[in-house]
């Protein structure tokens, strides 16, 4: 990649190309926070996003059971992979036009049904491809930079594609990461298919200077497993997770943080991002809601999230938010 590339943002029909250095558009530092002095009845509980997709009880009815945590996923990443995946221009172009068929047609149940599909491109297209809040690589830049790592070692939990393993990977080149995500679609299809031209901005330690990276420059091992049947030891230096805690009820946050304690170095790094609670995260799955809602899910603040993290033994080493997620850097206690 040549220097003047950088500071240039490309919209592709899929996902934005973002090569700006400079401060990232929204990152709202409250690393400040004392963290003893704060508790539950002054931050209130997280919000519950409560409207679930009609695919998953109509699989209720069927089978005459709540549908099961694994199928939870495999649903909502295949939902979720189909739209990374679309030409979103080109699918709203043609939905537009189908709607238009269906209006001349006076077919009402086929309208609304095209009326809806509209609706989640467009939402999908303003927040992935006019804001980049799914990515955010200037956001995720900037809460993950200025950590103490040589060529660290990576343990993503619940990976998905993998994204912000690759980030880290370009601002801290020549480590490895393991990607663990126990529904195999997401390696065969969501890290398989992942654009190998996307460009991940970090520093070059050689120069100084700043450095693209790509996909086929990161040592990357994807294990398909339950979390709880890893058999690796206190061997990371960062174990993260994306989107990850806000899936637990509270009974159950102790053992989903304990998953990051466990397979930490000495002095490595937890990093946690969880979706924003804010107006537009709630509208969002109030859209997306047949795409996103299999399973439980709540919307917390940066602070929320902290606080989870101090009550089960970590130290919060930065905390903040960007564009649509929480996210802190800790370490054990």
């Amino acid at each position: 990649m040549t220097e003047s590339r950088l500071e240039t943002v490309r919209r592709l029909p899929t996902h934005v190309e973002d090569l700006r250095t400079g401060p990232p558009d929204v990152f709202v530092d409250s690393s400040d926070t004392h963290w003893a002095r704060l508790d539950w009845s002054e931050l209130g509980r997280p919000y519950l996003v409560e409207n679930t997709s009609r695919a998953k009880r109509d699989w209720e009815r069927q089978h005459g059971e709540d549908m099961p945590i694994p199928v939870q996923w495999e649903h909502f990443n295949r939902s979720f992979h189909a739209l990374f995946a679309s030409d979103v221009p080109k699918r709203i172009a043609d939905t537009r036009r189908e709607l238009a068929k269906r209006v001349v047609g006076l077919d009402a149940r086929a309208t609304s049904g095209v009326m809806r599909e509209l609706v989640q491109l467009g939402v999908w297209n303003y927040v992935q491809r006019v804001q980049d809040a799914v990515w955010d690589p200037r956001g995720k830049r900037s809460l993950f930079e200025g950590l103490d790592l040589r060529r660290p070692r990576i343990l993503f939990l619940g990976a998905a594609e993998g994204y912000e393993a690759m980030q880290l990977l370009a601002q801290y080149p020549g480590g490895e990461a393991v990607l663990v995500d126990y529904d195999a679609f997401c390696r065969d299809e969501r890290f398989a298919t992942f654009p190998e031209t996307y460009p991940f901005l970090g520093h070059n330690p050689r120069t100084g200077g700043w450095d693209v990276h790509r996909i086929r420059d990161f040592d990357i091992d994807f294990v398909v497993s339950d979390i709880r049947d890893l058999d690796f030891g206190a061997e990371f230096d960062i174990v993260l997770s994306v989107g990850l805690l806000e899936h637990f009820p509270d009974e159950h946050k102790p053992l989903a943080l304990d998953w990051h304690r466990k397979f930490l170095k000495p002095g490595g790094y937890a990093i946690m991002t969880t979706p924003r609670r804010q107006w537009r995260s709630r509208a969002f799955y109030l859209a997306m809601g047949e795409i996103m809602n299999y399973g439980y899910r709540e919307l917390m603040d940066e602070r929320q999230l902290g606080l989870y993290a101090y009550e089960n033994g970590f130290e919060i080493l930065r905390c903040g938010f960007i564009k649509a997620h929480n996210g802190i850097v800790a370490r054990p206690r």
